[in-house]
């Protein structure tokens, strides 16, 4: 499109009707959908129905242990497949791999947990900085259903890769607990954790649902503030948004589950930046660094959205610098033939410098509208999530609305994410490009 464009947008105001479940339709021998069912259904093929950001080492160390990392996926369908990434991690052995529907806390569904095989073994070893992709799991699965994918680790002292800013509660056992991946009931869990270990993603085989949408962005993406296992992030609603048939008001309501239902991954870091030429370095691998690993390396990935950049800022960036860096993301995501929506950087409070956090002062907040007057009219994005404009103060525009503010004048509280993710217009990931 034109670099100039309007944005469009759902009013904040629309109604979030109650989520659709219901278990995928069954699959004929010839891989098709049964006669009547709604729509012309493809072929079954996989699709990305959840993933995660790994960003470091876990300090808990494990030795003769089982993990149980819950998961949500986003769409249906009638199998899936578990990707273990060891990004962080010396090279780890995993004795035995389950997955099932969980239930409330540890528990999965009486009857339902099925082993997990590698090139059709029981255990596999992920080298360090390695990752594996489990064969097939013959398992129905709903829209917007936990899934308990339970890890077995023999070796001693060992540190897991992983995600920490899940904001979902998963599970582990003592030490010297042993094999107990196959246990359907939570009793052995007896510890907890916010963090997702080794679990990358999950991708399920759905007759019905067109592609994947990845939100790439940091700690606005990732949930800082948002509320622990309610699945309340600004992608969270618009998930929810795209399973609702019956949205009144919706742009294109009805539509979708006729389309098939959308999944949507959460690529998101905490602190996570553009570049890496910003100062103080950045926590975790950039966005221009982590693209392949955490967003093409998907599988069925139609749309991408970018938003990030208020860490490059206030890491001394310059508008240059952050420009430069999505116009890099943009260029590459389009070459792989995806469709790619950039969202504006929301307001930032000013802040004094402490330790090594540089704070945030008038300066900063020139740069991050420099940077949001091009992604709104020059940048090469297909379209514009104008963030920025949903949760600013009325009465000053470089303010958080203090409803809309967490408490730290960084991040958004529940409404405000409740609100970004009401502001989506679906109709945005409502075409083609898939790969």
């Amino acid at each position: 499109m034109t670099p100039t464009r309007s944005l469009r947008r759902i009013p904040c105001s629309v109604l979030l009707a109650a989520v659709s479940l219901a278990f995928a339709a069954p699959v004929s021998a010839s891989g098709r959908g049964d006669e009547g069912d709604r729509g012309n259904r493809e072929r079954p093929q996989w699709i990305t129905g959840w993933g995660t950001s790994q960003n470091g080492a876990s300090a808990v160390q494990l030795t003769n242990a089982t993990v149980r990392m819950i998961a949500r996926v986003s769409i249906p369908g009638d199998a899936v497949r578990i990707r273990l990434d060891n990004t962080y991690g010396a090279a780890v052995t995993i004795g035995s791999a389950y997955v099932g529907p969980r239930v409330q806390a540890g528990d999965v569904a009486a009857g339902t947990n099925r082993q997990v095989h590698f090139a059709g073994s029981p255990s596999v070893t992920i080298p360090a900085g390695g990752s594996v992709t489990s064969d097939a799991v013959q398992i129905q699965v709903l829209a917007r259903q936990d899934l308990a994918v339970s890890l077995y680790v023999p070796q001693a002292k060992v540190n897991a890769s992983q995600h920490s800013g899940a904001v979902v509660s998963s599970y582990y056992t003592s030490n010297d607990a042993g094999n107990v991946a196959a246990t359907e009931a939570r009793t052995p869990f007896v510890n907890t954790t916010t963090s997702m270990w080794w679990l990358k993603s999950i991708d399920v085989r759905s007759s019905s649902s067109p592609g994947a949408i990845v939100a790439f962005g940091d700690s606005i993406t990732d949930g800082t503030c948002t509320t622990l296992d309610a699945h309340d992030r600004w992608e969270d609603w618009v998930s929810v948004r795209l399973d609702s048939t019956d949205a009144p008001g919706a742009p294109g309501s009805g539509r979708f589950n006729q389309r098939g239902l959308k999944a949507v991954v959460n690529e998101g870091i905490g602190g996570n930046t553009v570049t890496r030429t910003s100062s103080p370095p950045p926590d975790s691998a950039p966005g221009v660094e982590r693209l392949e690993r955490d967003v093409l390396s998907h599988t069925g990935v139609t749309h991408v959205v970018l938003f990030m950049g208020t860490n490059d800022i206030r890491r001394e960036a310059s508008a240059a610098q952050v420009i430069d860096g999505m116009r890099n993301i943009v260029e590459r995501v389009k070459a792989r033939g995806l469709t790619i929506v950039g969202a504006t950087i929301i307001p930032r409070h000013n802040r004094p410098p402490a330790g090594t956090n540089t704070g945030w002062n008038p300066a900063k907040t020139a740069i991050r509208n420099e940077v949001n007057r091009w992604i709104r009219t020059e940048a090469a994005f297909d379209d514009v999530l104008d963030f920025d404009k949903v949760v600013r103060d009325p009465a000053d525009p470089d303010l958080i609305n203090p409803p809309l503010n967490c408490g730290d004048g960084i991040h958004p509280s529940p409404a405000g994410y409740y609100l970004m993710g009401q502001s989506v217009d679906l109709r945005l990931f409502d075409d083609s490009g898939r790969h």
